[in-house]
């Protein structure tokens, strides 16, 4: 009997060929990974985002009558002191002799005085809250060098002997404010009553506070009407910032949280605290056309003045909220975790083999994620 297999040597050595091809082809390939080692760094939580600086305690300086005011020899950048005539403005006759309006203005004069009064009351309270931090931090200084207490806790202390401190130096300013309306109110009421044959003398603008000029609205000479702004002033050395957050993300933020600020032109990070998060919001169109709930966060800085005294108001800073950190966390890149039977869980090399495990994970930084059971 004839061997087929004996008779064509050559077809059958293709065919087992062929067949070993397609058995190798189809064979399940190992798969090239890279391995990464766990291991046990710090790790921090935070939201970043864009913000920009202010000058905490700023006046803006208005016509306090209708008039003509004069040219304006001032400069943005200029400083100004206390009780420095700024420019005058001289009345109109017929303001002059309005009976309706010096009614008006002794009304004014009347709420300054209110004003200030309210403001003298806020400054005591301020002054007393700012001693009553200044004790309670004094008080816990020993306790936490003998380990009674958290570090936290007596960095809180610390937290409220600042922000109390910036509502003092606030109520004071408010208090100034306040005195020099209650002038302009009654400089403008003793000028409303000159009598009818006495020409209108011009009446003197001048500075509340110390500071500088921040912003000037009229440089030419002309007529103004009474509440008309003229010159914007404050203290550009008393800076904080203002950040507009995701409304998701302002929940997880807290007054007395820790905040660093990047790329403010400096080299090393500014550190400052969270002393407001305004309860109300609003909406934002985003670069994409997209409509975001914002919420503005009010930060103090708490790094020394010399290290940022070369930033003025306005400027352009990135803000990082601190709202975790550990120094001691196991992590893992979040990129090699993945959904589980209602879990997490990564592969884990084991004798040159990947073996699924599950893990709990902890926090999260969207680069890095912590491990608390499982690996």
């Amino acid at each position: 009997m004839n061997n087929p297999v004996r008779k064509h040597p050559v077809i059958t050595a293709i065919m087992v060929l062929i067949i070993a091809l397609l058995i190798w082809g189809f064979w399940p390939q190992p798969v090239f990974v890279e391995v990464i080692e766990a291991k046990r760094a710090p790790l921090t939580i935070t939201i970043e985002e864009e913000g920009r600086t202010r000058v905490v305690d700023r006046y803006i300086i208005s016509a306090p009558i209708d008039g003509v005011a004069c040219r304006q020899q001032l400069d943005v950048g200029d400083e100004v002191k206390q009780g420095q005539v700024l420019l005058g403005i001289t009345p109109l006759e017929s303001q002059v002799l309005d009976p309706r309006s010096r009614a008006q203005i002794r009304a004014q004069v009347a709420a300054a005085e209110s004003a200030l009064h309210a403001a003298e009351q806020q400054a005591e309270a301020a002054e007393a809250a700012a001693k009553l931090a200044v004790i309670e931090h004094e008080r816990l200084k020993p306790l936490v060098e003998k380990g009674v207490i958290s570090i936290d806790a007596y960095d809180k202390a610390a937290t409220q002997v600042q922000t109390t401190a910036a509502t003092q130096r606030s109520a004071d300013f408010q208090i100034e404010v306040a005195k020099y309306e209650l002038q302009a109110a009654t400089t403008v009421l003793e000028y409303t009553a000159a009598s009818r044959g006495e020409p209108a003398e011009r009446l003197p603008v001048v500075s509340p506070v110390n500071g500088r000029v921040l912003k000037v609205t009229r440089e030419c000479e002309g007529p103004v009407r009474t509440g008309d702004m003229l010159i914007e002033v404050g203290d550009p050395t008393v800076l904080e910032v203002e950040v507009d957050v995701l409304s998701a993300d302002a929940v997880k933020i807290k007054p007395g949280m820790k905040v660093l600020f990047d790329r403010w032109g400096g080299e090393k990070p500014l550190e400052g605290i969270v002393r407001i998060i305004e309860p109300v919001g609003f909406l934002k169109i985003s670069a994409l056309g997209v409509e975001e709930q914002r919420v503005l966060i009010i930060s103090d800085f708490t790094s020394p003045a010399e290290q940022w005294q070369r930033v003025g108001d306005g400027y352009r800073v990135e803000a990082r909220f601190i709202l975790w950190h550990e120094e001691d966390v196991l992590q893992i890149p979040a990129s090699s975790l993945f959904r589980y039977k209602q879990g997490w869980a990564v592969f884990v090399v084991e004798n040159n083999h990947a073996l699924r495990r599950m893990v709990k994970v902890g926090q999260r930084n969207g680069l890095v994620a912590q491990i608390l059971e499982g690996v």
